[in-house]
């Protein structure tokens, strides 16, 4: 009895700490927007989203990808597109002479307006190329893997480059918010505010979730020893592809918020620097720790908000705060903070 007393007390200590943090993490969140502009505070949100989302892959599994903007951008397009324009476009061959290629247009106009069900088409759309790359990309393992998610980004960002309804380097402008459900203005900041922040907390604990699941158990100990996964039965093939479409999924999700926050999409957010900056994010915030993207996300974009004046210095900061990182903080500021506290975060 004592020894099982023993065994459960680190599972409760732990459960408590990431629950005071949460209840912090919120609070603070709430209390924020009277102290700081909204739209920052948003875009902070989406970014934590989709660096928690990265986590997922690489903090949990091991699979480090450098094509993550490919969903988060993606999934921006998508939403932007839906919410826009309201269709999806199909190409066809005509019977003509030559068979030349036409587009047909499907009219949805008074269903994916409503921005709920645009961040939901956007959605699938994210979790359907995670599907897609993923099968591709799980065939290799280290460099190889994330090599192959880096030249299927740029793939697709040459793709979006060309795609007429992308409109190149004007991007989709004006994308209208509209009302949630038929009944919230997202035009009002306050709502769209709360929009966002309800967003990422039910995917964050959605991920939460699924880290402390049997699920995630299975997929810390291939992180850990892949051939002792194997030889215990586990077909890690499937493991590491769930792991990888869920995190493209959750980054759709942040990427299609982001485009109706700022009403834009835009080739930034497909391109690679924007893969580099996640991983930034998630590195100096903390890898394989719950709060540490959030912490990450913050930072990073408030160093980018604040030090915008002095232009491309910008990237200098960043590269002496990621090089300082990786040399006296590898476990991130909150990987430092929980092993200095001794908690779980």
């Amino acid at each position: 009895m004592q020894r099982a007393a023993k065994s459960l007390a680190p599972s409760a200590t732990r459960s408590r700490s990431e629950a005071v943090a949460f209840l912090i993490m919120v609070v603070a969140l709430i209390i924020t927007p009277l102290l700081a502009y909204p739209v920052f505070l948003m875009k902070a949100l989406c970014f934590a989203l989709f660096a928690c989302a990265f986590n997922l892959l690489v903090g949990y599994v091991g699979l480090l990808s450098f094509g993550h903007a490919l969903f988060f951008g993606w999934a921006s397009y998508a939403c932007a597109h839906l919410a826009k324009v309201g269709t999806i476009s199909l190409p066809y061959p005509t019977f003509m002479p030559g068979l030349s290629w036409q587009w047909l247009v499907i009219q949805l106009p008074l269903l994916f307006q409503h921005p709920e069900c645009a961040i939901l088409g956007a959605t699938i759309f994210a979790a359907a190329l995670g599907l897609i790359v993923g099968a591709l990309a799980i065939r290799r393992q280290g460099i190889y893997f994330s090599m192959i998610t880096l030249a299927l980004a740029q793939m697709m960002y040459f793709f979006a480059v060309q795609a007429p309804f992308t409109h190149g380097e004007d991007g989709i402008q004006a994308v209208p918010r509209g009302k949630l459900f038929g009944l919230f203005d997202l035009a009002e900041q306050r709502n769209m505010y709360i929009t966002v922040l309800l967003i990422f907390l039910g995917c964050f604990l959605l991920i939460y979730r699924i880290i402390n699941s049997p699920f995630g158990e299975v997929l810390k100990a291939i992180r850990e020893n892949e051939t002792r996964a194997v030889s215990l039965g586990y077909k890690t093939d499937r493991y590491k592809l769930l792991a990888f479409v869920l995190s493209a999924t959750f980054a759709g999700i942040a990427g299609a918020t982001k485009a109706l926050v700022f009403q834009l999409a835009s080739l930034t957010d497909v391109d690679w620097p924007m893969s580099g900056e996640v991983i930034l994010m998630t590195l100096v915030g903390g890898l394989g720790t719950l709060f540490g993207p959030v912490a990450g996300a913050f930072f990073i974009d408030a160093l980018e908000n604040y030090l915008s004046q002095f232009g491309q210095w910008v990237l200098v900061v960043q590269g002496v705060i990621f090089v300082t990182c990786v040399l006296l903080f590898r476990r991130g500021f909150i990987g430092e903070i929980a092993r200095l506290l001794r908690v779980k975060l």
